[in-house]
């Protein structure tokens, strides 16, 4: 299967239908069945890294998948009792804003409205990446990121509509990093990337020095496949068990509609591609970790086509064309 994947990855590069392609990396049943790495131009944020040879244990950014693993430790926290569970109110855990906590409208925030991103605040993120105008920018800008997000205008009922929200994965951070008294770079290697094996991370950190539970962490394409292989899991590894398996199930149950008419459980895409379900983390620049639990299959793929509108054509391109007819 190896030499047929190869074989078919290799044809749709020399038609030129998977542009900025930097890596795949996918397992199925526990056997890794593609691992592929070419150069390419990258960057760290806004920061460009020029050409990069890329490889096994090069790291790259997965920008927004960063979410994915984010609401993994949450869930992991939560089985621990250190964060408070969906259904609690916000507000109580900010208690530095005594004003906000008094506005009855947000008041009736709860963390699940963090979860499913339908806070029901203004927040764009529809524009540039470079622009203080988009609310995550502004967010890492701002001298407290949490009052910033919290503080954001009520535009709806909190649960009314998906609205894609890097604000809401912070607060989900910074309750992680009150309730485990670490950072989440710290908590994440205690209990998440050593008991998988992963050796190799950076999360960055915004100006203010908390790491970016939004979109900070870098890892290498193999090491997200096995995020992956965690998720089909339902949070065992080598028989030891990291996450809940409730919090995974109940992560992955569809909760809101998004934009463009997939669906959206806790901190992850729930969809479904020739026939079979599919569950995603998504990041700018064509950053993926597709699991199609149906089919025992993990895909991790990264890419340079940072704020490309067409940038979901490279990762959608190598799932429908390379791994799913040899597969499904």
């Amino acid at each position: 299967m190896t030499t047929q994947l190869r074989a078919r990855l290799d044809q749709i590069l020399q038609a030129g239908q998977v542009g900025g392609l930097h890596a795949v990396a996918s397992v199925r049943g526990g056997q890794t069945v593609l691992e592929y790495y070419q150069a390419g131009e990258d960057f760290v944020w806004g920061d460009s890294l020029g050409v990069v040879e890329f490889g096994p244990g090069v790291l790259h950014d997965i920008r927004s998948v960063t979410k994915s693993v984010t609401v993994l430790l949450y869930g992991i926290a939560l089985g621990e009792g250190l964060v408070p569970p969906p259904a609690e109110p916000l507000l109580p855990w900010f208690p530095q804003y005594p004003d906000l906590a008094a506005d009855p409208r947000r008041a009736r925030l709860t963390v699940e409205h963090a979860l499913t991103m339908s806070l029901g605040l203004e927040w764009r993120e529809d524009l540039p990446y470079d622009s203080p105008a988009n609310a995550e920018i502004a967010m890492e800008l701002a001298p407290d990121r949490y009052r910033y997000i919290l503080g954001r205008p009520v535009v709806e009922p909190p649960g009314t509509r998906w609205t894609y929200c890097g604000g809401a994965t912070a607060l989900l951070g910074r309750l992680i990093a009150g309730g485990t008294g670490q950072s989440l770079p710290q908590y994440a290697q205690a209990v998440l990337f050593a008991p998988l094996g992963i050796g190799s991370f950076e999360w960055m950190t915004g100006a203010d020095g908390v790491a970016s539970a939004a979109s900070g962490l870098r890892l290498a394409p193999r090491d997200l496949a096995r995020l992956g292989e965690l998720v089909l899991a339902e949070g065992t590894w080598d028989g030891q068990r990291i996450v809940p398996a409730e919090l995974i199930r109940t992560m992955l149950q569809p909760r809101l509609h998004t934009t463009w008419g997939g669906q959206y459980g806790y901190q992850w895409y729930i969809e479904s591609i020739q026939g079979h379900r599919l569950v995603a983390g998504m990041g700018n620049g064509g950053q993926r970790l597709f699991v199609l639990p149906e089919l025992d299959l993990t895909v991790a793929v990264t890419a340079g086509n940072y704020d490309d509108p067409d940038q979901w054509r490279t990762p959608l391109t190598v799932l429908e064309q390379v791994i799913l007819p040899a597969v499904a």
